[in-house]
């Protein structure tokens, strides 16, 4: 067990949201071409320019620093990414398979939901003000991007569930 301290243990975190965003970039075109829903569709092509977007962010963030972003292998969006995989193949019915896309998405949001969150208050704590800004912008996308999908969802899960109940 190593002694970090509190900074470290910021850094630290950084380089793992910093993979998490990456593993997104790259699996988000998965997810997009599963998606039969056209709004599903169009809502994860745009959270994957923000994605991109993140990165970029945490990228200053670490040039701030005066840290290189390293690199730190994100288990936690590792596993999520394993189980949308999984859910994607659940199903070849259009809306069932939309649903699964959305609550693989939906699952990814709240982590990074969370990790956003903290690592803001931890920027503040540690007085690094410009970085709590951008990890704050960060994690008002994320939320916004979560309340669409929630939107999106209320109508895909209907017609999933409609035409589940007619089989």
């Amino acid at each position: 067990m190593t002694d970090k301290t509190f900074e470290e243990l910021f850094v630290d975190e950084l380089r793992d949201i910093r993979d998490a965003e990456h593993r997104m970039v790259k699996a988000l075109p998965k997810l997009i071409k599963g998606a039969s829903s056209k709004e599903l569709s169009v809502a994860l092509k745009e959270h994957l320019g923000q994605t991109e977007e993140h990165v970029l962010r945490l990228d200053q963030s670490f040039e701030q620093l005066d840290e290189k972003p390293g690199q730190k292998v994100c288990e936690a969006m590792k596993g999520l990414l394993e189980e949308a995989e999984e859910l994607l193949d659940e199903s070849n019915d259009p809306a069932v398979k939309d649903a699964a896309i959305i609550a693989a998405a939906q699952k990814v949001e709240h982590y990074e939901m969370a990790t956003y969150g903290t690592l803001r208050e931890w920027a503040r704590q540690l007085g690094f003000d410009e970085i709590a800004s951008r990890l704050q912008k960060t994690l008002d996308e994320e939320e916004m991007a979560d309340k669409r999908l929630t939107v999106i969802a209320e109508s895909r899960n209907y017609v999933a569930a409609t035409e589940s109940r007619r089989k």
